[in-house]
């Protein structure tokens, strides 16, 4: 993923997702937990996507499968409507 959005969650990550591996390291549909990120730091980089993007994850979008991977994550942001 190639693009501004790519970019911005992948900072995200790598400053609140406390993965065991350099965010370079991670592909568009790598394992975000298999990678380190736990549940604790899944919440803080939900917190930072709201606070970057100034939206608000829907509940029904609250879920582990949402904050798996930058891509699950990036097609989460596009269907609240972030393009």
């Amino acid at each position: 993923m190639e693009s501004v959005l790519g970019e911005k969650i992948r900072e995200i990550l790598a400053n609140h997702g406390k993965l065991a591996v350099d965010i370079a390291e991670i592909t568009d549909t790598s394992d975000l937990y298999a990678a380190g990120m736990t549940s604790h730091a899944s919440v803080n980089v939900m917190l930072a996507l709201e606070d970057t993007f100034d939206l608000e994850f829907p509940e029904k979008m609250l879920t582990k499968a949402t904050f798996s991977s930058v891509q699950s994550i990036a097609e989460a942001l596009t269907e609240i409507g972030l393009d």
